[in-house]
């Protein structure tokens, strides 16, 4: 017998009692990942349907309880999902942000396009403005934008030109239009 043989012996007969002592569903999938292939012939689809997680689920699960060599097992801990393909990392992109935090206490309006480029060439690749925007998200910054209203106009004036101008209608040229357009 090989020595990966030995292993896997060892390993099949650590799992009924890995099962038995299971105090969390996470142990008992680790145990049953092994159990059920073994015992059942149950491929990698049939004992994620068993023990309800996705088929690659089940091969990180036999990884993980192959590797732990205490019984009964600690339960593996996740290693995918995050953020991998972080051009920086968090604590780079609050000091990134210091500069516009320092304006925006302020009271100065902040825009995205020049921390956009000031990223782009902090990164030396140019990015797009979504990237920003889950930038400014992730460090809980939120979008105020200013009044829609222009701060020299006046209301007065305004409500008398309504008053006051005339009403002209324009005849449509839009031939589409029911009654614009054609002679009857």
């Amino acid at each position: 017998m090989s020595a990966n043989s030995n292993n896997l012996t060892a390993v099949i007969s650590r799992a009924p009692l890995a099962a038995q002592s299971a105090t969390t569903v996470q142990e008992l999938r680790l145990a049953l990942s092994i159990l059920l292939p073994a015992c059942l012939g149950a491929g990698n689809q049939q004992t994620a349907q068993a023990i309800g997680v996705g088929h690659a689920t089940v091969s990180r699960l036999r990884a993980a309880f192959s590797e732990v060599k205490s019984d009964p097992p600690t339960p593996a801990k996740y290693t995918w999902g995050g953020r991998r393909n972080a051009w920086m990392s968090f604590e780079e992109e609050k000091e990134f942000l210091a500069p516009w935090l320092a304006k925006a206490d302020q009271g100065m309006l902040v825009v995205a396009s020049p921390i956009r480029e000031a990223l782009a060439k902090r990164l030396g690749q140019p990015v797009k403005a979504s990237v920003v925007y889950r930038l400014l998200e992730r460090h809980d910054w939120r979008k105020v934008a200013p009044d829609t209203r222009h701060p020299k106009s006046d209301p007065a004036i305004q409500d008398a030109w309504k008053k006051n101008s005339r009403k002209i209608w324009m005849h449509s040229s839009n031939p589409k239009s029911p009654k614009g357009g054609r002679s009857g």
